[in-house]
């Protein structure tokens, strides 16, 4: 495994492609961890790096991905560039989410009220 300085494991952030569906953007990890720092408080990526287990480069690379979404947005304090979270970008996802899980288990209620519902005839108990 290659390392990057303080013995980091050397993590490609720049992998994901914009155009790709939001989700794919957070559902990496470090991404994530980022978004959760980022909530509490604006931070700069030094800030970030102290608190995440990658390098500030990595860091860096994660929040030109964030940013290019529109996840989070930055602006400049004196030499730094301080980060913080789009609350209404993040809202957004929130109730794509929450719609994907209540459809989601909406079909799974309807499916365990009658669980012949919606399988294949093959599958069904009257023809074993």
């Amino acid at each position: 495994m290659a390392l990057v300085s303080r013995n980091l494991p050397f993590v490609a952030a720049n992998a994901f492609d914009s155009s790709l569906d939001p989700w794919a953007l957070l559902g990496d990890a470090t991404r994530r961890r980022i978004i959760e720092r980022l909530s509490a408080a604006p931070c700069s990526v030094t800030q970030l790096a102290d608190e995440l287990p990658v390098s500030r480069p990595a860091v860096s690379q994660h929040l030109k991905l964030l940013k290019a979404a529109g996840v989070v947005h930055d602006e400049a304090r004196g030499t730094r560039r301080v980060y913080s979270i789009d609350a209404a970008r993040l809202a957004r996802y929130r109730r794509e989410l929450d719609a994907f899980w209540g459809s989601t288990l909406h079909q799974l209620e309807t499916l365990t009220e009658d669980p012949t519902r919606d399988l294949p005839r093959d599958l069904t108990t009257e023809e074993r």
